[in-house]
């Protein structure tokens, strides 16, 4: 995980009522009439009902073209909240920087078969390739630098597009959610995510200039949708690297949502430098510093996901 999307993730400004220290005593549940950082009332996000039966999976896709905001660590972390809640989730990493590898504490490059073997050879059982994690109910397909050659290795394949659904199809119905870390690009790897996938998860920075990348994203988007996918549709935009101290975020969120609506995620992740130390020591922040504001966020970003009908 690059450290400049670590470090400037972090939790909703509407939680932040610990100390100084981001630390929280609990989870507090938005009251009534409470305005959240995205300037709508804040709703309450129930705990999940506990699943009876797992699969099959629904498949979400981590997807924004420009790199730095919030993609790595987003995938690591609504994946360890959403096991938390009871959920089977499987990480696909899907950028050849192999960084969601990394922020789960394996060492890519020592890998001998990856996501790069399951896309371009035949004769690979995606089960071999699955690594559990040390969080209960989160495994991850891994990936390494080799990734960046299948780009240019499934140019002329049949229905090239399709590759990773083929790849995932045997084992969707042993987890409930599969969340993709796509590479900071619209090119092939990402078409086959899209393709994949049910959702789609857009990370925006608080920045001014990250939102001129959405429009195209939006319209790649539905031209998979139009094409390749028709089941695709965008879950929720995320506000990343929020810092509600500066008139710039505030008004980037507002635009946000003046544009997409209800399709903007209530929870909102803040800026905080825990993130990089939880990566240094290839966890999620939900076990790294299980009551920091952080794990709060996305422990709200999980059961916002599942009250949409996003996750299982």
């Amino acid at each position: 995980m690059d450290v400049e999307t670590a470090a400037h993730s972090g939790a909703p400004e509407a939680t932040e009522e610990g100390g100084s220290d981001g630390h929280l005593p609990g989870i507090r549940e938005a009251g009534v009439g409470q305005i959240g950082p995205t300037g709508r009332p804040l709703p309450h996000f129930p705990e999940p009902t506990p699943l009876s039966a797992h699969g099959p999976a629904r498949v979400i896709a981590m997807c924004n073209q420009k790199g730095g905001v919030g993609k790595t660590t987003t995938t690591i972390n609504l994946g360890a909240a959403l096991a938390e809640c009871g959920r089977r989730v499987l990480l696909v990493d899907f950028d050849p920087q192999g960084a969601l590898s990394v922020g789960l504490g394996i060492t890519p490059n020592q890998l001998d078969v990856t996501i790069y073997n399951l896309m371009t050879e035949r004769g690979h059982d995606v089960r071999d390739v699955i690594q559990h994690t040390a969080v209960e109910g989160l495994d991850i397909i891994p990936a390494n630098i080799d990734l960046s050659a299948a780009e240019v290795q499934l140019v002329g394949e049949v229905a090239r597009e399709q590759i990773l659904a083929r790849v995932l199809r045997p084992v969707l119905d042993d987890y409930d959610v599969v969340l993709i870390d796509c590479q900071p690009s619209l090119g092939l790897l990402t078409v086959n995510a899209l393709t994949a996938a049910h959702g789609v998860i857009i990370p925006l920075e608080c920045e001014y200039f990250a939102m001129r990348g959405v429009a195209l994203l939006v319209e790649t988007i539905e031209k998979i949708t139009d094409r390749l996918n028709p089941r695709l549709e965008i879950d929720g935009i995320l506000a990343t690297m929020y810092d509600g101290r500066t008139l710039h975020s505030r008004e980037v969120v507002q635009s946000v949502v003046e544009h997409f609506g209800e399709t903007v995620f209530h929870t909102v992740i803040s800026r905080t430098v825990k993130f990089p130390d939880a990566t240094l020591e290839g966890k999620p922040i939900t076990t790294y510093d299980s009551t920091h504001k952080g794990a709060g966020a996305y422990r709200q970003l999980a059961r916002e996901l599942i009250a949409r009908g996003g996750a299982a």
